[in-house]
């Protein structure tokens, strides 16, 4: 499994929502500024946020894009699986039923199930916020005397 560059942008723009608008709706210019990612590409990936909720679009003079829910609300496993589908690591898991004719004698079934439960488990415990506070650990001067 590999996650491709609309999830990896798609985290990167919802991160810089959540960070620069606070207070204030977000223009894709200034994403795309700061994330140099291209504005065509991300007016692509913010339809699919929008479709599904998490970003709002607001018009006019001061439009742009603000989060609709608390960062605190959006886990990293949400926003990839709304970009990239599912997680799994095989095919035979996509799908809600395995409808794979070899799951009955297949010796590596449960080594695939756990990955794909431990890389679920993983993106989500880590929400939006998470990432925010950690782009402001990073980014902050660091005063020691």
């Amino acid at each position: 499994m590999k996650i491709s560059t609309k999830g990896r942008y798609a985290v990167r723009l919802m991160l810089d929502v959540a960070i620069h608008g606070m207070d204030k709706n977000v223009s894709m210019r200034d994403v795309a500024e700061r994330q140099n990612i291209s504005i065509k590409y991300l007016e692509q990936i913010v339809s699919i946020l929008t479709r599904v909720g998490y970003l709002k679009s607001v018009r006019g003079a001061q439009g742009g894009y603000r989060l609709t829910k608390a960062p605190s609300e959006y886990t990293i496993g949400d926003i990839l699986r709304t970009t990239e589908g599912t997680l799994s690591p095989v095919s035979c898991l996509e799908d809600e039923e395995n409808t794979c004719p070899r799951v009955s004698v297949c010796p590596t079934i449960k080594l695939w199930k756990g990955l794909y439960d431990v890389i679920n488990k993983y993106v989500d415990s880590i929400t939006l916020e998470d990432l925010v506070n950690e782009s402001i650990t990073i980014n902050s001067p660091d005063f020691c005397i």
